[in-house]
């Protein structure tokens, strides 16, 4: 599959050399592994393409962990193969209930939770059409508009019901 041209904007857009990245080197390594995730048509041909100790570790955020919530958003609002969305899918599910890594700045999991806020409406098109439970999960999280958010969350419940009849 091809890497859509909204998701290479968002890979353009950030400095990625600039941010630590968990392995202990720079960011400049992600875009490569975001683009061999987002290439593959099957999951073999993503083997070893991981954003888990790069992006967190142990739910413990790095830098890198902001820009990247904003490249899976870019990737959740077009076609995916199911397994790279559900990759993305439980990647954004850490790195919103993340916090900083000792050392980081200490904001990153709410920077993370913000970015992920502004992008609530691809997520809940991503949970009404494909992968509800991931999506009421990440949902809890990320929605501090209970009105709103229970009301999804309700519909993605029913959405996970009928589909394990």
């Amino acid at each position: 599959m091809a890497v859509s041209r909204l998701v290479r904007a968002e890979l353009a857009r950030h400095d990625w050399g600039r941010l630590r990245c968990g392995c202990g080197r720079s960011g400049a390594h992600l875009p490569g592994t975001f683009e061999t995730i987002l290439e593959a048509a099957e999951p073999r041909e993503a083997l070893g393409a991981r954003l888990d100790n790069h992006l967190e570790i142990s739910g413990n955020l790095f830098e890198v962990a902001v820009p990247a919530v904003e490249v899976i958003l870019a990737a959740l609002a077009g076609p995916l193969p199911d397994f790279a969305r559900v990759e993305l899918l439980d990647v954004l599910a850490v790195l919103v209930s993340g916090d900083s890594y000792a050392g980081q700045p200490a904001d990153l999991g709410e920077h993370c939770r913000l970015k992920a806020r502004n992008g609530l409406w691809t997520i809940l098109q991503v949970g009404y059409e494909h992968e509800a439970e991931a999506v009421r999960d990440i949902l809890w999280v990320v929605d501090p508009d209970q009105p709103r958010g229970g009301y999804h969350a309700m519909g993605l419940a029913k959405r996970i019901k009928r589909s394990r009849r």
